[in-house]
């Protein structure tokens, strides 16, 4: 009997054509945190004020290996000081294997951040403490969500969709 694929053809005896997604590494790619007012920033009483940014890329660095990167950047000031800027590049590593090509963009920029937050989150939270700091807990976000938005706001402006940043 032979065996037969989605699609109904015929295919070898032990051909894997079923989709699979596998997560070879995570990693941190680069980290930065500075304090540049310490110690005067310790004393100062002010309100801090956050302002936090996110970036995602995505690069095929193999066959069917891709390099996905969600860059975060956070600054706090109180007052006229800096309290601190930190820089974080987190990254994995994702093996795609008979992924439809339709499906490979959605995955790369708005599922894979969403595998890699949780551990990007805790390296911010544990270097921001570690600065002197309360940790930076950040909120949880729906990336998929996002590079939806993203997608729809670029048609509708006559844009084609960028195919390697949300």
């Amino acid at each position: 009997m032979d065996d037969q694929n989605d699609a109904g053809t015929t295919v070898g005896n032990g051909a894997d054509t079923f989709p699979s997604i596998g997560i070879l590494s995570q990693y941190v790619k680069d980290l930065s945190f500075e304090n540049p007012t310490s110690p005067a920033i310790y004393q100062n009483q002010t309100a801090p004020r956050l302002d936090v940014q996110f970036n995602i890329g995505a690069t095929q660095v193999g066959d069917d290996v891709h390099e996905v990167v969600l860059k975060i950047d956070a600054r706090s000031d109180a007052g006229d000081q800096v309290a601190f800027v930190v820089e974080l590049a987190y990254a994995g590593l994702f093996a795609l294997q008979n992924i439809p090509a339709d499906q490979v963009q959605p995955f790369l920029l708005g599922e894979a951040p969403r595998i890699l937050f949780p551990f990007a989150r805790r390296i911010l939270a544990d270097t921001v403490r570690d600065g002197g700091f309360a940790p930076l807990m950040l909120d949880p976000i729906d990336f998929n969500a996002l590079y939806f938005q993203q997608i729809q706001s670029q048609l509708a402006e006559g844009q084609a969709p960028d195919a390697g940043h949300a």
